[in-house]
């Protein structure tokens, strides 16, 4: 039974009220003028293009933007809860690029018309273009992307480091040296952890799941990822906090000068800029590390899908576009570190200041590890975290035949909630 109809059975009528509220909103305060909900996650300047946005549509509709909770676990909640009541008061959808698989097999997003789908991939990188595609179909405009790097001091580590072996070595030497020596990861049971494993894996020539998303891969790849992460955890690398550690926790302990390098996302360089220029001053990046070469790095981002119960589609798919287009991609990725989907932008001279590093991402995107592909990837995603925290206490070859069987259920929707 799909997802969005198990749903539906149980919270339907509790939420009857909030999506009478949502629509009631919608309807409110647009002096007659069609009104497009956008829910997106939080993002400081996102008013900025939706105002721009709002210029061009000249008075055929206006976007009112409404923010989702901070955590993705939130955002999605809220949002898987009000499709499944076949809410009207959402027409634009700010969705994570591990979304589009389940949201599209529940028939909750809408897949993109030809015509419109030719304008949303044009000049777009291929790999965030993936995530915004199931089954052949595109069901969302490429918004953002993002993808992890190795942040490093100079003055601690003068080459950067290309494997995780490398990374401890380092490591143990601060240590011995009363230097700062640890590396910050994300070790919490959270999304975070499942996105370590998963580059983990993938550089060590494996994966999770197969491309079909349906069958369990894991085996001797997933064994090496295993045993690296625990050997980290156990290092002179590993942060004490390293199984409560999310990004922002190590972008912080960086910033205190507890850490000589992190695997983080973009954004940590302008906050050691504006918090500790004289840590930025030593502040560098490099490539993700990996198994015995450099690694393949984390992929993340957002694409805008437009909702099934949108009463206002074409006027949606209209906004959409324009919130993605290559003006409003240069904004975000100026005014709040978001790195663009549309490659030409990172040639833009707008980009030198805030982006530095552009060159350095667009190489890493090129090879990334996006996440499985799965309708069910909360499931998968949920039992991942679950079984290798905390990262000190994995065990490899048991842990690998443990985790392939909880997949092979939440596959199945056994046992795990959605």
């Amino acid at each position: 039974m799909p997802i969005g109809e198990r749903l539906t059975r149980f919270i339907a009528a509790a939420l009857a009220t909030v999506g009478l509220a949502a629509v009631l909103s919608g309807c409110g305060g647009g002096g007659g003028m069609t009104v497009i909900n956008l829910y997106n996650a939080p993002q400081e300047n996102l008013s900025r293009i939706v105002e721009r946005c709002n210029q061009l549509a000249d008075g055929r509709y206006r976007i009112a933007l409404n923010t989702l909770p901070r955590d993705a676990d939130g955002q999605r909640e809220q949002m898987v809860r009000r499709l499944a009541a076949s809410d009207p008061g959402m027409d634009v959808l700010g969705i994570d690029v591990t979304w589009t698989a389940e949201l599209a097999s529940a028939n909750w997003i809408r897949p993109w018309p030809d015509a419109l789908r030719t304008e949303a991939e044009k000049g777009v990188l291929e790999a965030p273009l993936e995530t915004a595609t199931y089954e052949d179909q595109l069901y969302a405009a490429p918004y953002n992307t993002n993808v992890q790097l190795l942040w490093y001091r100079t003055d601690l580590m003068p080459e950067p480091a290309q494997t995780w072996s490398e990374l401890v070595a380092t490591a143990e030497r601060l240590a011995s040296a009363g230097e700062p020596h640890y590396v910050e990861v994300t070790g919490a049971q959270y999304e975070g952890l499942v996105v370590w494993f998963n580059s983990m894996i993938a550089s060590a020539d494996g994966s999770i799941l197969n491309e079909a998303g349906d069958k369990v891969e894991l085996g001797r790849p997933a064994v090496t990822a295993m045993k690296q992460m625990r050997d980290f955890a156990a290092s002179a690398a590993a942060n004490p906090s390293l199984s409560n550690t999310q990004e922002d926790t190590a972008r912080l302990a960086m910033e205190s000068g507890a850490a000589f390098a992190q695997l983080n996302w973009p954004f940590v360089y302008a906050s050691m800029v504006a918090n500790r220029p004289d840590i930025a001053e030593n502040f560098a990046w490099a490539p993700y590390p990996g198994i015995d070469s450099p690694g393949r790095a984390p992929l993340g981002g957002a694409n805008f899908a437009i909702s099934a119960y949108s009463e206002h589609p074409e006027e949606a798919f209209d906004a959409a576009l324009c919130l993605r287009d290559d003006e409003s991609q240069l904004m975000a990725a100026v005014h709040d570190g978001l790195p663009p989907t549309i490659e030409s932008v990172y040639a833009d001279p707008a980009m030198a200041d805030p982006y530095p590093m552009r060159d350095a991402i667009l190489e890493a995107i090129k090879t990334a590890a996006p996440r499985p592909v799965t309708p069910v990837y909360q499931n998968v995603s949920t039992v991942t975290s679950a079984l290798l925290s905390p990262p000190r206490g994995i065990d490899p070859t048991g842990d690998e035949r443990r985790l392939a069987d909880q997949l092979k259920d939440a596959l199945e929707s056994k046992g795990v909630l959605p």
